[in-house]
């Protein structure tokens, strides 16, 4: 790639490394250990849930859809989990149950909104629902919490590989399984051109209906996994898991893409960290959650008004038309 070509790439990982250095900066002045080896750790820990929801959201987002399922969703896979725990004393098959029923929820909202042509809003809002309510049908809401040293399900929080957290290496691993299949890969070009214009892919040969599908699939998937890390971080599996996850994942989502100009892997994983840190202060300074809530809000709103066509459209027409009066002023001082 060309200089010109990597010029714009290079002010906007400028850009995120400022915002990181001042976030990092001001909780530092107000909590000391903020910076401490510890902490930075815990900060990349506490990404992994929202990083890894972030990440199969990505390519909802990319087919230009929503998906609101994701709290009822990561509920069940929860429950889901717990369960099976409980019941086959077996860690493979319970995560392996975990994200299959994360990615049949997900095949249940892709075929209503690909198939049957339903709003996607609508249809998610649904299906996170009756996913929540099924949450309850294993245990009429109580937690479930055995056989998790039996089975060792605690050590994937615990452990470590090369002295990185296990929760940071599985996220890891996803982020690059993800980025080959959005980015390197024609299957990545066929969700980005369905996004797009779903009429010009299926004239250009694209199943669409069947993208739309594996959109929500990854999606409802990684909600899954995610939940393996969030139960084995807090060890248990409680009714109401997936509360907190929607509104950081969909501002880690567009706030990467404000970042990087489009949704990609590496702008969820960056908005996710950029969440983690800000939720990790508003932790350490016992800022209470209505605050942080209202805060990470703040930022969600602000991403996608910065990522919207209509704001693009008129910032480039506001440059266009001060270059262009600069242009005349310098010929008519001339």
């Amino acid at each position: 790639m060309t200089i010109e070509a990597l010029r714009p790439l290079l002010a906007r990982v400028v850009a995120l490394a400022v915002i990181v250095v001042a976030i990092a900066v001001i909780f530092q002045i107000l909590a000391p250990a903020y910076l401490s080896e510890r902490n930075i750790l815990s900060i990349l820990k506490q990404m992994t849930v929202n990083g890894i929801v972030a990440i199969g959201l990505t390519f909802v987002i990319v087919l230009n859809r929503f998906d609101l399922s994701l709290a009822g969703v990561a509920s069940f896979c929860a429950m889901t989990l717990g369960f099976l725990l409980a019941v086959t004393n077996s860690l493979l098959l319970s995560v392996i149950g975990c994200i299959a029923m994360g990615a049949f929820c997900g095949a249940i909202s892709g075929m209503m909104v690909g198939r049957l042509r339903l709003p996607d809003v609508v249809t998610t809002i649904a299906i996170g629902s009756i996913a929540y309510g099924m949450g309850f049908v294993y245990s009429g809401g109580k937690h479930f919490s055995q056989n998790f040293f039996s089975t060792g399900i605690l050590d994937i929080n615990d452990s470590k590989l090369l002295s990185i957290p296990m929760p940071v290496v599985i996220m890891l691993g996803v982020a690059v399984l993800a980025y080959l299949i959005l980015h390197q890969s024609r299957y990545g070009q066929s969700f980005y051109a369905v996004g797009e214009n779903p009429t010009s892919a299926r004239l250009s040969g694209v199943p669409v209906r069947l993208y739309l599908g594996l959109g929500f699939v990854i999606c409802g998937a990684l909600v899954g996994a995610s939940m393996m890390l969030n139960v084995a971080a807090v060890g248990a599996a409680y009714v109401n898991t997936g509360n907190r996850i929607l509104l950081p994942s969909y501002t880690a989502v567009y706030l990467g893409a404000a970042l990087f100009g489009t949704p990609t892997i590496l702008g969820s994983l960056a908005g996710a960290f950029l969440m983690a840190m800000l939720l990790n202060g508003f932790n350490i300074l016992s800022v209470p959650f209505y605050y942080s809530d209202a805060i990470v809000s703040f930022i969600l709103i602000l991403a996608i008004a910065i990522f919207s066509p209509q704001t693009l459209t008129w910032l480039s027409r506001s440059l266009r038309l001060t270059g262009g009066r600069s242009r005349s002023t310098a010929e008519t001082r001339g």
